[in-house]
């Protein structure tokens, strides 16, 4: 069985999800952390996402 990719998608969009939530949760009470972590939540994301693309194209050949 193939991997499509599906499940590092979702996982990405869990964490831009949760990324966006948390940096405006730290820019509400002006937490340097949280807003830090959002930022790093949604990076994480982006890359999941970018890996889930990745392995949709490889299995498209």
């Amino acid at each position: 069985m193939k991997d499509s990719g599906m499940a590092d998608k979702l996982k990405g969009m869990g964490n831009k999800v949760m990324g966006e939530a948390k940096e405006a949760w730290g820019n509400m009470t002006n937490n340097d952390r949280t807003k830090a972590e959002g930022k790093a939540d949604q990076l994480k994301g982006k890359f999941q996402d970018a890996v889930g693309k990745a392995k949709n194209k490889l299995n498209d050949r």
